[in-house]
């Protein structure tokens, strides 16, 4: 429960500061022996500031509930 808690808490910063979660995904588009081209793409999943704030909230609160169990 305190895990969940904890990992809710990281996206939920991660929802209010960044704004979502970016990467970068390169694939190859052409594979014919020595020659190889390749192509980096970004990708993202958007998180609303108000998704972020109510997963924090969340996170705090498992995680102080956890805490107070044992």
């Amino acid at each position: 429960m305190k895990l969940l808690g904890i990992v809710l808490i990281v996206l939920g910063l991660v929802g209010v500061i960044y704004g979502g979660v970016s990467w970068t995904k390169k694939e190859t588009i052409l594979d014919a022996g020595p020659l190889e081209i390749s192509t980096s793409r970004r990708e993202s999943v958007p998180l609303p500031p108000i998704v972020g704030a109510l997963l924090l909230v969340g996170g705090v609160v498992l995680v102080m509930k956890g805490g107070r169990g044992r």
